[in-house]
Parts: structure tokens; sequence; C-alpha cells
């Protein structure tokens, strides 16, 4: 179970494993800028950003709870997600939370 709560209704942490995280650093393609380029001239959504921006994200979630089961984790409470621009066309996406163990209340 993953919230970006900091607590899960009808569960009660019992232990607190601490942070946990999942961390990806990508790149765009020269061919995914040359059709984004195209793209942003006639406006509205550039899909193939939201497909690269939807992967890395599902990736990095990914990476997250793989540590958190690592960790003896059930749950992971006050999930987030943070994107940084490195340099242009370089970009580090963060997954974190804090990766508990609950029983039903």
């Amino acid at each position: 179970m993953v919230t970006t709560a900091l607590e899960l209704p009808g569960y009660r942490v019992v232990r607190s494993l601490g942070v946990v995280r999942g961390l990806t650093v990508r790149s765009r393609s020269i061919v995914g800028n040359f059709i984004g380029g195209l793209h942003s001239l006639f406006g509205g959504n550039i899909t193939v950003y939201t497909t690269l921006c939807e992967q890395t994200r599902a990736e990095t979630y990914q990476l997250m709870i793989r540590q958190a089961r690592m960790l003896g984790a059930n749950a992971i409470i006050g999930m987030r997600y943070d994107a940084t621009e490195i340099m242009p066309g370089l970009a580090e996406v963060l997954c974190y939370g804090t990766a508990v163990v609950v029983e039903p209340a």
C-alpha cells in the first residue's frame, strides 16, 4: 500500500523503517526532441514527452517499492515525486516516502 497521506485509514503504523526512494536520470533523445518540437508548434499535449514522463515516474515508483520491500515494509506513507533539471535535456526524477509496517486497526 502506498499513499501520499501520513496515515492509512483502518491501519496503524507499528514500525517506521525510514525513508525509501527511487531515482532515475533521463535524457530526451534527438528524435524525441524533434518530434516534441514539431508538436509544440501546433500546441496541445506533447505525447512523446508525456509518455517519457509517465515511464520515468513508473520506474522510480517501482524502485521505491523495491527498496521498501527489502526493508520489510508492507506500506509507504507520505509518498512524493520531485523532478530537477540537471542540465538542458537531462532531468532527475525522484520518488520517495516513509517505509512502514502497518497492521489493521
